[in-house]
């Protein structure tokens, strides 16, 4: 400490300094929790996309007879305008499929790739963006100390997560 110097004014510089640290600290933290959040949104958006916007996109069901390495396939009859009858479409077995069952899909433009449509669907897209409410829940709660905002965005990513499981059964 400086003789010239109050001693208060080294404590108001002590305070400052651990002001500044914590304000480091609560930014850095939640430009973190905001870009895990982004990449969730990121992640799940390449299937959301053709499940959310159908307009113009051929629509119809699978009726799946064969599942083999995570890919089941089966003959797709179009329910939308404009569709047309294909011999064989691929859809991914993680999301609940069974063989010799029935689902409401939407087609991948340019390709044979179906996905779920309806609430499964939805629900079943929005996954990734389920673990990053999660993932960012832990870095809100630890880096920011914003208990009851960790608490919700932990709540909203189970709560998605437990959808999607429900839904796609």
């Amino acid at each position: 400490m400086i003789p010239a110097m109050p001693p208060t004014a080294s404590r108001s510089a002590r305070q400052a300094s651990v002001s500044a640290l914590r304000f480091g600290r609560v930014a850095t933290m939640g430009a973190i929790a905001v870009l895990i959040v982004f990449a969730g949104v990121w992640g799940s958006w390449g299937n959301a996309q053709h499940v959310l916007l159908t307009k113009g996109r051929e629509q119809g069901t699978v009726k799946v007879t064969a599942c083999a390495d995570g890919t089941c396939s089966g003959a797709f009859s179009p329910t939308s305008a404009g569709a047309r009858a294909r011999a064989r479409v691929e859809i991914a077995e993680a999301v609940a499929v069974r063989k010799g069952r029935t689902y409401d899909v939407v087609l991948k433009p340019g390709g044979a790739d179906a996905l779920r449509s309806g609430p499964a669907g939805i629900l079943y897209a929005w996954v990734p963006l389920g673990g990053a409410l999660l993932l960012a829940s832990v870095v809100v709660a630890g880096g920011m100390r914003l208990r009851r905002v960790a608490w919700g965005l932990g709540l909203a990513g189970v709560g998605l997560l437990t959808a999607a499981f429900i839904a796609v059964q």
